[in-house]
């Protein structure tokens, strides 16, 4: 039986800038254009911590079942693969949350609009798919493309569309340096289970691109997340608070040039978890006073 720590272990709280950090940007960019709407904002944050958390749970189901997790794998707490949970209870976990997330989605849905329907059903479909299914795209290195459109792009423009109305290209570019963190943190935790991927036949595009070239990404995706949110001068001419994050970035991207492996990198997950927080909260903060 799982005790509360392993079940909170398990939902890997430090994934969870991925799911905050898109709403706040999103509803930054909705109040800069006085379209705020605090209980819509409210259910989105829901919405999109409940799809994280659900994805989180599936993947540890699916990975574990399929044996491509091993309890000597570094990282966080597999509540499958170490026998620590059922994989029935970790199953309905994931499906709860998913289930939580569409009951919440429906009340967007229905005050905002219908074609938002589509974007949950997909939202849910990519979530379980990733390592679900026969033919799970994040064992064919399309983990990175995912994450991007439904952590990045689609996150912080729906927020923003369910307050507005409307989609302003203002909150497309800020919706890039999103998506680009958001993946950074997929990438070193991939990055570190190389190994382990490549042994067990989990063919993510870190496996593809190999520890040199995944090593070069990362530190490429971290740099290309300050350059556009920079290109929001134009809107807001506090765009550049982000810049005091980069003191923030300078470890885990020596870790990741450096070198590292294992459980230094385990470390660096948390950096950059930390990194996209504090990046989200500069960067919202200039929206807003934009």
């Amino acid at each position: 039986m799982a005790t509360v720590g392993a079940w909170v272990s398990g939902l890997r709280p430090r994934t969870l800038p991925n799911s905050v950090v898109p709403v706040a940007v999103g509803t930054a960019v909705a109040f800069s254009l006085d379209g705020f709407v605090w209980w819509k904002a409210l259910l989105a944050l829901v919405v999109s911590l409940a799809l994280q958390i659900g994805v989180n749970f599936a993947n540890d189901y699916s990975d574990g079942i399929k044996g491509t997790d091993t309890e000597e794998r570094t990282g966080p707490t597999r509540l499958t693969a170490t026998g620590l949970a059922p994989p029935k209870q970790v199953l309905a976990a994931a499906l709860g949350s998913f289930a939580s997330a569409g009951v919440v989605g429906l009340v967007l849905v229905a005050t905002s609009s219908w074609w938002l329907l589509l974007l949950g059903v997909a939202a849910i479909a990519a979530a379980w798919y990733y390592t679900g299914g026969n033919s799970p795209y994040g064992y064919r290195g399309l983990g990175e493309v995912s994450v991007f459109v439904f952590f990045g792009l689609a996150a912080v423009v729906g927020t923003a569309f369910v307050q507005l109305g409307s989609a302003p290209w203002q909150v497309w570019v800020a919706s890039v340096p999103v998506g680009l963190l958001s993946c950074s943190v997929l990438v070193i935790n991939n990055l570190r289970d190389i190994p382990t991927d490549r042994e067990t036949g989990k063919i993510t595009l870190a496996v593809r691109l190999g520890e040199p070239g995944t090593r070069r990404l990362y530190a490429g995706m971290i740099v290309a997340s300050y350059l556009f949110a920079l290109a929001l001068t134009a809107f807001s001419w506090w765009a550049p608070l982000v810049l005091l994050s980069v003191p923030l970035a300078v470890p885990p991207v020596r870790r990741v040039l450096g070198g590292q492996a294992g459980r230094d990198l385990v470390l660096g997950l948390g950096e950059t978890g930390k990194l996209q927080m504090a990046f989200g909260l500069l960067f919202s903060v200039a929206l807003l006073l934009g």
